[in-house]
């Protein structure tokens, strides 16, 4: 139980309490997370602080080109029931056929989340009666998963500080590997629902986390981190838009020392974003229930995203029997590792626990320190780079190709490209800049012909995707820096003139407002001076 309390202190207090005010209105974000710990206030019933408990259950559909078992093809957005096969309709007389490649996505899943693999796995049937579930039950592993007792670390940051951050970690309970159902198309014109079977006999791993969270960011951290964890092994694409990473959450809150609260599940949560409002506002509404002498019903919810808050779907009060019986047509999975392999078994036969360990990919916590030691970048940066897809590979093209310093590389990279690609809503991928294009900007600006003013012209410049090098874009808008000292001399010694009071502030022992004095010379050099050597100039002639 003592795990509940892990991380955000254990507690969370009303944010909107505001000495004898009232209850915050629904929506309303009313409880903060205190990643560092540390006591937190009760709330207005003066009780002892309020526990949250979160646990999750997700769902990652692996990254394969046929189903669990059968050889459908695997396709997002195929036309309605144009990929099914007779097993996925549930035709009688058909049978299932394991898919190697769904097996071992799962072990490298479990290894890399430092999963126990059984070596002796099983398949249960799950039975329960929706109208996209063909057989009227699902094939799952709900006695014996093939992955069990592992762990994930995350990080997240402090106070809203990327430079402050803590690194947490959650229990794996188990990993089972499960069939999909289909998807229901709910037509309210013509009051009529739709199936599509598509979707029916997809291999999914469900991830199950102990409750060892207790705030919404800290689920999101650790879904993120799972998301690229499984991203980088290959085993899922994990694309949340694509419905291949879903999450339920369960929540309840309690106070020190007492058991833990009703529960509730707040289903099929399809974006991390929405998963930190849902659980955050859940917590409060909780909260504010319990507060106010209300009761928890244990019930499934699911997050409106447009209203931003959860809305009851069915209770769970009669619990449901889903009668959980072996699957008779599948034998236990069997595993092996380099010891318990024969001699005389052909190796493409069976799944090597150890071979698939050996072929681990770099997992994001080695990558980032790795970034962090090879480029001598900050840990919070390493974060970035991994978090936008391709932008770790676009930052290292451009570091080959550049002379100048990772740390400098890394700031134009995160302040400038990513903003230009944020404010248009495109990917790495999706850029006009080429990490090339990129290089030979910041090549101009290292070798001191050009400016910073005039480097973040050019770049606006160049995200026209016009087709012009930078070397271009500087000789037809005449972007070099003067290189005439004389002359620069002269365009100072005029900005001194027209600036008595800066000059006598600056006399006075001021010497912030020499930063005026540059940047009236930038402006009249247009960029094109280096500024630099502009201070140099203008200390030298003020000094006289």
């Amino acid at each position: 139980m003592a795990a509940a309390a892990r991380g955000c202190g254990g507690v969370w207090r009303r944010a909107w309490q505001r000495g004898a005010g009232g209850p915050a209105p629904r929506g309303h974000r009313a409880v903060a997370c205190n990643a560092r710990g540390g006591a937190v206030p009760a709330g207005k019933s003066g009780l002892a602080p309020w526990i949250p408990v979160v646990g999750l259950e997700i769902h990652a559909q692996i990254s394969s080109n046929s189903k669990l078992f059968s050889g459908s093809q695997v396709q997002f957005a195929a036309p309605p029931n144009s990929l099914v096969s007779f097993f996925d309709a549930s035709l009688p007389g058909t049978l299932p056929v394991l898919n190697r490649r769904c097996v071992e996505a799962a072990v490298m899943t479990g290894l890399a989340l430092n999963c126990s693999i059984n070596k002796k796995s099983l398949f249960d049937r799950k039975h329960y009666f929706y109208a996209d579930l063909p057989a009227g039950y699902q094939i799952t592993q709900q006695r014996v998963p093939i992955a069990v007792n592992g762990s994930l670390s995350y990080s997240l940051c402090t106070d809203n500080k990327m430079s402050q951050m803590v690194t947490k970690t959650v229990r794996i309970k188990q990993i089972q590997l499960e069939q999909d159902s289909g998807k229901s198309l709910h037509d309210d014109t013509r009051s009529q629902t739709l199936v599509d079977l598509n979707r029916a006999g997809v291999g999914l791993m469900e991830v199950v986390m102990e409750p060892d969270m207790c705030c919404g960011e800290e689920a999101a951290a650790a879904v993120r981190e799972l998301q690229l964890i499984l991203q980088t092994l290959g085993s899922s694409k994990a694309v949340m838009a694509e419905g291949q990473l879903r999450v339920d959450a369960n929540v309840s809150v309690h106070h020190p020392g007492e058991p833990y609260g009703v529960r509730t599940e707040v289903k099929n949560i399809n974006s991390i974003r929405f998963l930190a409002k849902a659980v955050d506002y859940e917590i409060q509404r909780q909260i504010e229930e319990l507060e106010n002498g209300g009761t928890i019903l244990n019930e499934t919810r699911a997050f409106d995203s447009k209203l931003g808050c959860t809305v009851p779907m069915r209770d769970k009060e009669g619990k449901q029997d889903y009668r959980f019986m072996p699957e008779p047509n599948l034998p236990p999975l069997i595993l092996y590792d380099a010891k318990s392999l024969p001699a005389n078994m052909n190796h493409q036969q069976v799944v090597n626990i150890d071979w698939i360990h050996e072929r681990l990919p770099d997992l994001p916590r080695v990558k980032r320190a790795k970034l962090v030691e090879q480029y001598g970048i900050l840990p919070e940066h390493s974060f970035t780079l991994l978090n936008e897809d391709g932008l770790t590979e676009f930052f290292e093209n451009v570091v080959k190709q550049t002379q100048m310093k990772p740390r400098k590389v890394i700031g134009w990279i995160l302040n400038d490209l990513l903003s230009y690609l944020k404010e248009h809503s495109l990917t790495v991928k999706e850029s006009p800049v080429s990490s090339s294009l990129l290089a030979d900007l910041l090549n101009l600006l290292e070798k001191k012909e050009i400016s910073s003013t005039a480097a973040k012209q050019v770049l606006a410049e160049l995200w026209k995707g016009e087709g012009k090098t930078p070397l271009q874009i500087v000789k037809e808008k005449k972007l070099e820096l003067i290189q005439d000292q004389k002359e620069l001399e002269q365009i100072c010694q005029a900005v001194i003139d027209g600036q008595e009071n800066e000059v006598m502030a600056i006399k006075a022992g001021n010497r912030k407002v020499l930063n005026k004095l540059i940047g009236l010379v930038q402006r009249e050099t247009q960029g094109r001076s280096n500024p630099v050597l502009v201070k140099q100039l203008l200390e030298k002639q003020l000094s006289e």
